[in-house]
């Protein structure tokens, strides 16, 4: 009997070490899409009041451990029943993705250069819909980077069985949303850590120093996780094209995969935008009210 209990321990043993060389495999493979994540999430949990600015990222996170607990299950099913439906749902999240990526280039290059000021009534309704629409728009984003995550992590242990790609695939779900959304928190926080050194030194110092550094690098780190975070989104979408659709896989062999994957991401951005456009415009002619 005490044979059979140190059998089982062995074979838990073994499979942990099968599984924990799995995860390493599956995390190194979808280490490009969690720089992704990071760049586009850190974007997209900044610009608040600094007081709003952790429980922001907390309902962020909350959200994208749900996309996880949705998403994991589904695709485990899928890839064992269903394998050709997750090429179809690839494609649509990088159409969505691009999407997002060529409307924030839109914005920017609509934007008017002077805004008029807005009214102190209108500043706490506005600043709350921006929150929650903001907070929508990070979770969807984070859904549809999900689920490259799970299925890049889950076609690095297709050959496993089927315990492991379980154990595996939820493992690496859980460190990109553990990973990426602690990063993001240190960032947003960094102008917080450079006050509390300032205070404490009386801004004299080399700590002094660091923490005024600290404080001046957050706005050129918003802004740069800006930029970055949307050549991310353009660059996932492009990959997804590229690497799901045979016809744009063998499209222009020469050309460097950053360029390929760019020109298709944006392509299909401003695709869908127009698309988008039209249908709104669409219906809001059939909202008018007709002249009597």
């Amino acid at each position: 009997m005490a044979s059979g209990f140190f059998a089982i321990l062995d074979d838990i043993a073994a499979l942990m070490d099968d599984v924990a060389l799995a995860t390493k495999v599956a995390t190194r493979k979808t280490a490009g899409i969690l720089g992704d994540d990071l760049a586009v999430n850190a974007e997209k949990a900044t610009g608040f009041l600094a007081e709003r600015e952790l429980p922001i990222l907390w309902a962020i996170t909350k959200g994208s451990l749900i996309n996880k607990l949705i998403i994991v299950p589904i695709a485990l099913l899928l890839n064992a029943f269903v394998p050709v439906a997750i090429t179809y749902i690839l494609v649509l999240g990088g159409c969505y993705l691009a999407y997002e990526g060529a409307e924030k280039i839109i914005e920017f290059f609509a934007r008017p250069k002077h805004r008029p000021a807005a009214t102190q009534e209108e500043q706490p309704v506005s600043a709350a819909v921006q929150e929650k629409t903001k907070i929508k728009s990070a979770i969807t984003t984070d859904f549809i980077l999900s689920v490259e995550i799970v299925i890049i992590a889950l076609g690095a242990v297709s050959t496993q069985q089927s315990m492991i790609q379980i154990i595996t695939v939820s493992a690496v779900a859980l460190i990109a949303t553990v990973g990426v959304y602690g990063i993001v928190a240190l960032i947003v926080r960094m102008d917080d850590l450079g006050y509390g050194l300032i205070r404490r030194t009386n801004n004299a110092g080399p700590l002094a120093k660091v923490g005024n550094l600290l404080v001046a690098a957050l706005p050129v780190v918003i802004r740069f996780l800006g930029i970055v975070g949307t050549l991310a989104l353009l660059l996932v979408a492009g990959g997804i094209f590229t690497h799901n659709i045979h016809f744009l896989h063998d499209l222009y062999p020469g050309l460097p995969a950053i360029i390929k994957e760019f020109v298709l991401g944006l392509g299909a951005g401003l695709l869908v935008a127009a698309i988008v456009s039209l249908f709104k415009w669409l219906a809001g002619s059939f909202k008018k009210p007709k002249a009597t």
